[in-house]
């Protein structure tokens, strides 16, 4: 098998790499910078260089069996100037929109047979406590919006008769990125606490399931379409909070307050903390995934011992 991979120098790319060449696969990792790629993928991958605002030569992917794009600027990563918000929506329109762009141009017969995208629970913006499933409707917020415009480019695939499968991720459980990483920080250093009301849904997946969910789509020709990529049992922020504490033998008395997360974070702070977002991923469960940290107090402690 041979599988090109968009975004395989991130924390969720370096372990989907290595466990498909472990897996025996063939993978090209396309990246903007060969050589400081080297070093974060194995040895065994092929790197090629790609700028994602460009077009991508179709000969890249010919023959491929399966596309998997999971390229996007960190979210996370400093306050939504406009220029931060063009930046995170461009990494993932744009991109999206060459890849498919590329699969168009290549040769029908040499086209791959499916395609992966990446896309993110932020698609159905803040929603309270409303039980959201793959057929629930889009949201009205920034990151909502984006998530929209990026799944019509993967979906452009689709009229091509490649299967597409789109992944809504929630929030991805590891230590060594991410929003845990962020969040460990004050908790080690004795100042974790609820978050606003605290009152707010928190859709969570281990790293592992992750991976091991993007294998089990590449493996089940009948699963397209949308697919919320999160763990059956979301919780609210306060049972997040002390289960971490509980994990990391702090305490979590000391609350961070709305007015306190739009003051030091803005517009970010509210569509990260404080919106509300309870998913069911009904799609994978109706397909037989099993997951392998369902419980979010054995999914914490796996991510970060």
């Amino acid at each position: 098998m041979h599988f090109v991979v968009t975004g395989g120098t991130g924390f969720v790319g370096r372990p989907l790499v290595r466990r498909l060449i472990d897996g025996g696969a063939d993978v090209t990792v396309l990246t903007r910078d060969t050589m400081r790629t080297e070093g974060l993928v194995p040895a065994r991958a092929q790197l090629q260089a790609w700028n994602p605002a460009k077009p991508l030569d179709h000969a890249v992917i010919e023959g491929a069996d399966a596309i998997i794009n999971l390229a996007g600027e960190g979210i996370a990563e400093g306050r939504w100037t406009p220029a931060r918000k063009r930046a995170i929506r461009h990494s993932r329109v744009l991109a999206t929109r060459a890849l498919v762009n590329s699969m168009q141009q290549t040769p029908a017969d040499k086209r791959p047979r499916a395609l992966v995208s990446a896309s993110a629970i932020g698609f159905y913006g803040d929603r309270d406590d409303e039980e959201l499933t793959e057929a629930s409707s889009v949201g009205d917020t920034f990151l909502a919006e984006t998530s929209r415009e990026w799944e019509a480019e993967s979906r452009r695939a689709e009229d091509l008769g490649i299967r597409t499968v789109i992944f809504r991720n929630g929030i991805i459980l590891s230590k060594d990125g991410g929003a845990l990483a962020t969040m460990m920080t004050p908790f080690k250093m004795g100042v974790g606490g609820v978050v606003g009301s605290g009152k707010q849904w928190m859709s969570w997946i281990s790293l592992d399931d992750v991976v091991a969910a993007v294998n089990f789509a590449l493996e089940n020709e009948k699963l397209r379409g949308a697919v919320n990529v999160t763990s059956p049992n979301p919780v609210t922020n306060e049972e997040f909070t002390k289960t971490l504490g509980s994990v990391l033998y702090r305490p979590t008395f000391l609350p961070l307050p709305e007015f306190a997360v739009h003051m030091l974070m803005g517009e970010m702070g509210d569509a990260l903390l404080l919106d509300s977002t309870r998913v069911i991923p009904k799609r994978l469960l109706d397909a037989g995934f099993e997951f392998k940290y369902a419980d979010l107090k054995a999914a914490l402690e796996n991510a970060v011992e």
